[in-house]
């Protein structure tokens, strides 16, 4: 049994001219003994169910998702570089300016990525089939799409720096990234884990970003993968809870978290930062939800005065 404090997230092998990271494997039964992390479990799952009874007073919830992708596709690319915002997002192709259309393509890749992986939820399990789709519909078009859309990479990649030589931290070699991803897809379907549904999905970003399975596009589709994991899990009825933002707002320790894994094992921490995404997400989003509840009333108020 694995224990969440005594994790070994995994070691670098030599290669011929690099060092590459090869992660432990995390479909296997779990423990932990934290009581802050209890603390954080229990509260991210009681705001997650009032972020969920809120979605189901708003009228016309549907709109109100659209406007929730288009946010989320902004700022989940924005992550990566784009500078499109909301309001360029909603225009036609046709009515951006030519050096901001690569920005544009990429957001809206994005906005029916998500839309598509939603619908085909109700005919594939969430697998790598299903994030293989997402990701050749992310790259269509766009900057990256002369690299593998819709594939595993079948070469080395590697994040920062601009050579294997001074890269920040270079995945596991390509050969080992379908057993890697298939222990990944095994591990979300493993009801015997002894994990609750948000930590897994916590562990199981983590584990994605670092297996790295694409040549491009690993940071949308690893955050991508955290609504589609929430919606086909029940968890909430509404595709509404976006992490992005969160992400976005506190990037430096985003990736500080997610690295320190590698380096000093610390899993518990990164699990703790993904909670408090949760529960910090969740009354922002609930709040938004309440403002328009409120504002219905005084609206419909306001119609029944001469």
């Amino acid at each position: 049994m694995l224990k969440i404090q005594e994790f070994n997230a995994g070691l670098t092998t030599k290669q011929i001219d690099y060092k590459a990271f090869m992660p432990t494997i995390i479909n296997e039964s779990w423990s932990w003994s934290d009581p802050e992390l209890t603390r954080l479990v229990e509260k991210s799952a009681i705001n997650i169910g009032q972020l969920d009874a809120y979605a189901h007073q708003i009228p016309n919830i549907d709109h109100f998702i659209r406007m929730y992708v288009v946010k989320e596709a902004t700022v989940s690319s924005r992550i990566e570089g784009t500078q499109t915002n909301m309001e360029e997002a909603l225009l036609k192709e046709t009515d951006i300016q030519p050096e901001r259309r690569n920005d544009w393509t990429e957001v809206n890749n994005y906005i029916q990525a998500l839309n598509e992986s939603i619908n085909r939820l109700g005919e594939l399990p969430l697998s790598s089939r299903l994030l293989k789709e997402a990701h050749k519909t992310l790259l269509y078009g766009a900057r990256g799409e002369h690299k593998l859309p819709g594939e595993f990479r079948r070469s080395q990649n590697w994040i920062g720096g601009s050579s294997l030589l001074s890269a920040a931290f270079i995945p596991p070699i390509w050969e080992e990234v379908n057993r890697l991803m298939g222990d990944l897809e095994n591990f979300l379907h493993n009801e015997e884990t002894g994990l609750t549904n948000l930590m897994k999905i916590a562990i199981a970003h983590y584990q994605f970003e670092t297996i790295h399975p694409f040549l491009d596009g690993n940071g949308r589709i690893g955050r991508l993968m955290i609504t589609l994991y929430l919606f086909n899990k029940g968890i909430i009825q509404k595709p509404v809870l976006y992490l992005s933002d969160f992400f976005e707002k506190n990037r430096i320790a985003y990736y500080d978290n997610l690295t320190r894994v590698r380096t000093h094992h610390d899993l518990l921490k990164w699990v703790k930062f993904f909670l408090i995404g949760i529960i910090e997400t969740c009354e922002s989003s609930s709040q938004s939800l309440k403002n328009i509840i409120e504002l219905k009333k005084i609206v419909k108020k306001n119609a029944f005065i001469p």
